[in-house]
């Protein structure tokens, strides 16, 4: 049995089992969301929804879209813009199609450990880290929002240790890790703002 779903502004063809990326939604890997914007279950055809009808999705990461650079230039101005954007994505799996009103049956599966492989190394050290990090004891980075345990073991494999590195990047240190890293200018920004605020407590 198939469904046809909406989110994020966009329409999915699914079935379970299925996997794809979505816009992103809240939650960690393992985490079931339920989408009752459903818009066909086989042969029944909703207006606009198939009522009673939803489809179970298991977060299997949080994840982002390649780079889409953005070069405006004005003539004869001497004006010129480049600004480059990650969408933000989810990868979901279906775990059920549900019609007649009912709920989902139970937990997500276990991750299967090729994923906890993939994991680990994508926190592997690089051959040349972008930062030096500082004598003495790092910093629990994951007090900041928005940096996780995975995105914390990035962070110091690159040598960001602690809020005051944070606290003093550059506009260009950032554009730098954006560049090399899945965390956009936004984010960092944030986190930069976030360490101004711990290191000043």
């Amino acid at each position: 049995m198939f469904a046809v779903i909406k989110t994020g502004g966009k329409q999915y063809r699914v079935a379970a089992e299925d996997k794809f990326t979505i816009e992103r939604i809240p939650g960690e890997a393992g985490d079931l969301v339920t989408l009752s914007e459903v818009l066909m279950v086989g042969s029944s055809i909703g207006a606009p929804f198939v009522k009673g009808a939803s489809v179970s999705l298991e977060i299997v990461e949080q994840t982002r879209g390649k780079k889409v650079i953005s070069f405006k230039k004005r003539r004869r101005q001497n004006s010129k813009r480049t600004r480059g954007h990650r969408q933000d994505l989810t990868m979901v799996r279906v775990a059920e199609i549900l019609t007649d009103g009912k709920a989902p049956s139970g937990k997500a599966k276990a991750a299967k450990p090729q994923k906890e492989e993939a994991a680990e190394a994508e926190v592997a050290a690089p051959e040349t880290p972008m930062f030096t990090a500082p004598a003495g004891d790092a910093d629990k980075l994951t007090k900041i929002k928005g940096i996780g345990p995975v995105a914390e073991k990035q962070l110091n494999a690159q040598g960001i240790t602690t809020f005051a590195q944070i606290a003093a990047f550059t506009d260009e240190d950032i554009e730098r890790i954006d560049a090399a890293m899945p965390f956009s200018a936004a984010q960092i920004s944030d986190w930069r703002e976030q360490a101004k605020a711990l290191g000043a407590k």
